[in-house]
């Protein structure tokens, strides 16, 4: 490396003239994936800002502007963009008693403009804002045919108490004067949405902190269309973010942490639990079923920790979830509905009388989502090389809410970092994200009426059906990907598994137990000695 006389011109060792010097530091990030080099549809967009970053730039150097950073901020631009379209719901208007202010929901405000939040209605609906703690607070609910019906809040118990702890902050704002001032409903809809954005924050990170050389994948996660239509519909930011924070916990190696995680997230959604199934075949086939034991008593501790207090001090209030579950009919978003709506099959069940549970449907749907359970966990166990864990868990959660009898429409953001990480093909994961988003029009209009100016069901449960085809084709393509590990993008380089913890890279050690039609091919493939694609990302 030489400099000239005046020190504004450099050659390096290989006779490349620099206009300035070069910097004592010249290495560069080995590895990290550039989209706008390897994918077209980034290539393109890149051009925006002046096109493909160069063949001599240096990568990883940023000080500033580093890829966490960037994607952090493309996901609150992509937040901001999700509170607006809520924010029609929260005009207010003189239309309470003598001319008090009230919400603006006339002419079913909430469906026409599309600002539909569950967060809204569930502020007077589960009486908080009455300042009642939940759990504890009951009312009665008389039904169509007279009869009279207990309630508590319906949530788990880390959304019931994240509910409660938003609505004394929001009275707090109210009771102090001098600071801007709204409908308590608004203050306490913007202080639950600060959270949830937060808790999405986390999402993104955890989900860049596991995409390893990939770290550009998870800008899809901040900027899914999927955030701007229901980053605000419901509370599941803050379970995506306990999922993300353990799966990135087992990454690490740390296997107590995740299992706290998830136990937190399940306390708060369902679905972080589930996890807990794809890690249990990879750790069984790999012989590391000792991490997992830690995992799964950490996150059964954390969940009963959190529950079980209410538990005990509110027993039915504590239930309420559980048997609201037991009872619901099929949702609107729902397999089996869909095929109600196109030939008027009357269900498993046939009409329920009010607080009847429909239980042929409850076994159908438990049955059905064990055969995913099983065919999930044989491909794990047979295919050639081991699966990566997200690709597991994206099937696994994917095959939960097909077979589910409720596939509320915030629940794909369940979907989202996971499916980004176990199928990294950005066309093609943006294209399923715009249209599970667009699910959200036909659904809102058709809850508007007919006789409203609304959709009839069937428009909206055909696009339903177009979105449970294109999440079936996703599985499809990880499937593939699973048993020809050479197509998969994650795994160039000799690359195994960037979330696989203690499973990264492991060689497989099935139990002598285990059957042989349960094992790979007699001559599988290493890990480290997987092909090399040589296609374009």
């Amino acid at each position: 490396m030489a400099e000239d006389s005046e020190g504004q011109t450099a050659v390096d060792d290989a006779g490349v003239v620099s206009p300035a010097p070069l910097a004592a530091d010249v290495r560069s990030v080995p590895g990290r994936d550039l989209p706008s080099r390897t994918d077209p549809l980034t290539a393109q967009l890149s051009g925006v800002i002046g096109g493909p970053v160069g063949r001599h730039a240096l990568i990883g150097r940023t000080r500033f502007l580093t890829p966490l950073r960037v994607i952090l901020l493309l996901a609150l631009v992509f937040l901001a963009m999700g509170w607006s379209t809520k924010a029609a719901c929260l005009q207010q208007a003189p239309n309470g008693p003598d001319g008090a202010l009230g919400l603006d929901w006339s002419g079913s405000r909430q469906y026409t403009a599309l600002c539909y939040s569950d967060t809204v209605p569930l502020y007077g609906a589960e009486r908080l804002n009455e300042g009642a703690f939940p759990y504890k607070k009951s009312w009665e609910e008389t039904n169509t045919d007279g009869s009279v019906t207990t309630r508590y809040m319906e949530y788990p118990v880390l959304s019931g108490l994240y509910q409660y702890g938003s609505m004394a902050v929001a009275k707090a704002w109210d009771s102090v004067h001098w600071l801007p001032g709204a409908l308590q409903v608004v203050v306490y809809f913007n202080v639950v949405a600060f959270g949830l954005a937060l808790a999405w924050l986390v999402t993104v990170w955890a989900t860049v902190m596991l995409a390893g050389r990939r770290i550009w994948d998870a800008a899809l996660v901040a900027c899914s269309p999927l955030v701007v239509v229901h980053a605000f519909t419901n509370f599941d930011p803050l379970a995506t973010a306990f999922a993300g924070g353990g799966l990135l916990a087992w990454a690490r190696r740390r296997p107590v942490l995740a299992g706290v995680l998830l136990g937190l997230g399940g306390a708060a959604k369902l679905y972080p639990l589930l996890l807990l199934g794809p890690l249990l075949v990879l750790c069984l086939r790999a012989g590391r079923m000792a991490f997992w034991w830690r995992a799964a008593a950490a996150a059964a501790a954390a969940w009963l920790a959190v529950n079980l207090p209410v538990a005990a001090a509110f027993p039915d209030g504590w239930r309420e979830f559980f048997r609201l579950n037991s009872e619901r009919g099929a949702d609107p978003d729902s397999l089996y509905n869909v095929v109600s709506s196109f030939t008027g099959w009357t269900g498993f069940d046939g009409a329920l009388a009010r607080g009847e549970a429909p239980t042929n449907l409850n076994a159908v749907s438990l049955v059905l989502f064990v055969a995913v359970c099983v065919g999930i966990g044989y491909v794990a166990l047979t295919a050639a090389r081991r699966p990566r864990v997200a690709q597991l868990c994206f099937l696994l959660v994917a095959g939960f809410l097909l077979t589910n009898k409720v596939w509320s429409p915030q629940y794909s953001l369940w979907l989202v970092p996971l499916a980004v990480l176990a199928l990294p093909h950005r066309r093609i994961l943006l294209a399923w994200m715009t249209i599970d988003a667009l699910v959200w029009v036909p659904r809102m209009y058709y809850y508007l009426g007919v006789g409203n100016k609304g959709l009839p069901e069937q428009w909206f449960t055909a696009t339903v059906v177009v979105r449970d085809l294109a999440v079936l084709a996703l599985c499809a393509l990880v499937i593939r990907q699973i048993y020809r590990p050479a197509t998969d993008l994650v795994r160039r380089g000799g690359v195994d598994d960037p979330a696989g913890g203690v499973l990264d890279g492991a060689p497989d050690a099935h139990p002598g137990w285990l059957p042989g039609w349960l094992r790979p091919p007699a001559r599988p493939v290493a890990w480290s000695q997987a092909p090399v694609p040589v296609a374009a990302g």
